[in-house]
């Protein structure tokens, strides 16, 4: 699921306690709220032989892409041009061309010996993503992009321009093996772990975009416009701490100097899962100052188990607990990402457990951002109300816990929370 965290909307708390019949008690408002349980709509979700929901925490043995120039640390890729016959420093010149030029034309590579160009790209650059479609918002500052894969497998990432910055929300799998029932992308199940260069592709290639000209929603009042993806949201196709190796391998790619990386600041790079707990501990001991965002969307194992099926593996106290020790050893605040859902977890009782969990682990760890999951009229999978929104919203803020309703851009081109799926 891409749960979206950039881009948010102020809240205007001013009015949002709905109105209640006279006579009638909050709590017995409360009472009758409907409870919808999670189930499936037009898909059957694997099951185990015991009947739980199907996990799958390793990729399939499958073939793996050819080994990339984003795939090696500096010291791999100079160690690879010797044995190419060249010497080291040329491996520092198409790291450049690569991260911060965008570029593997061979045409472009003006500083490299014409003769052996085309076969050092061959070589250096095989091809990872092929751009199948684009589809871009009305006002042009968001884009979906649909890549295949060297094997024929498919994944998404959405570019979104914001004043001042520039998102990009990237997958990290090929499928998802959590099998979230309300997520787009879990329904095929997982085929396979993305490699480090793949992950990367997908940023290098969307700043040839910006560059190029293609990302619109400049601003219109003289501020600031980036030129390049600032922030990177581990929210797109795949849950990242299931390609452990490769997604961490890819964040200090991204996190280095060029030549090394793309010389991006680690603090605007969020890595989400869904709770997969020794992962999450084990974040926490890597030493670079990632966001870390978990996706709760319930905060009772009652509802967790059916909402997001690792909690029968690590319950919401577990991955709580895991989170605030990220915070505890960062020193990095956390976010908590919660999908509101109508009728299945947005009642006010649930924004009372869920601040008094947090609350019990302490003060000023913690952000919560609510994210209104996209209206799907009949169907189970759909927003609340906006005053119900306000209201679970108003719960928490009024226990302490610092709250953001996030915006969740790109619905009009299925790119927003849930939505990624990678059809052609």
């Amino acid at each position: 699921m891409r749960a979206k965290m950039e881009g948010m909307t102020s809240l205007d708390t001013s009015s949002a306690t709905p109105s209640k019949p006279v006579g009638t008690s909050k709590a017995q408002l409360q009472a009758r709220k409907a409870q919808v349980r999670p189930a499936t709509e037009g898909w059957e979700q694997a099951k185990e032989p015991d009947g739980r929901p199907l996990l799958q925490f390793k990729s399939p043995r499958v073939s793996q892409p050819p080994v990339h120039l984003a795939d090696l640390t500096l010291p791999e890729r100079q160690a690879k041009l010797k044995e190419l016959g060249l010497p080291a420093f040329r491996a520092k010149q198409l790291s450049v061309h690569y991260f911060q030029h965008y570029t593997t034309d061979p045409e472009a590579m003006s500083d490299l010996p014409k003769e052996r160009r085309d076969d050092l790209v061959k070589e250096m650059f095989p091809t990872l993503l092929t751009e199948v479609k684009r589809l871009t918002t009305d006002n042009g500052d968001t884009i979906k992009f649909l890549w295949r894969l060297f094997d024929g497998s498919l994944v998404e990432s959405v570019l979104m321009r914001y004043p001042g910055r520039i998102t990009l929300c990237v997958s990290s799998q090929c499928g998802c093996g959590m099998n979230c029932p309300f997520c787009a992308t879990g329904q095929a199940g997982l085929t396979r772990n993305m490699s480090t260069a793949e992950i990367l592709d997908q940023i290098v290639q969307a700043n040839r975009v910006i560059k190029e000209g293609g990302l619109g929603g400049k601003r219109r009042d003289g501020g600031h416009d980036a030129e390049r993806v600032t922030n990177i949201v581990f929210m797109g196709m795949g849950e990242p701490l299931a390609n452990y190796k490769r997604v961490m391998n890819a964040v200090h790619r991204m996190a280095a100097d060029v030549p090394e990386g793309l010389g991006m600041s680690a603090r605007n790079i969020t890595v989400s899962t869904v709770g997969l707990v020794p992962a999450i501990n084990k974040l926490a001991e890597e030493n670079i100052p990632v966001t870390f965002a978990l996706s709760l969307h319930a905060p009772d194992d009652e509802l967790r188990d059916e909402l997001i099926p690792v909690n029968s593996r690590w319950k919401v106290d577990e991955a709580l607990d895991a989170a605030y020790n990220y915070y505890r050893v960062t020193g990095r605040r956390v976010s908590i990402e919660y999908a509101l859902i109508k009728d299945m977890n947005d009642h006010p009782w649930r924004a009372d457990l869920l601040a008094k969990k947090l609350n019990a682990r302490g003060r000023g760890w913690v952000h919560v951002n609510p994210i209104p999951l996209n209206p799907t009229p009949g169907s189970i999978w759909t927003s609340p109300e906006p005053h119900v929104t306000r209201d679970f919203i108003n719960h928490l803020i009024d226990a302490g816990i610092p709250t953001t309703l996030r915006d969740t851009r790109g619905k009009e081109i299925d790119g927003a929370c849930g939505q990624l799926a990678a059809a052609d």
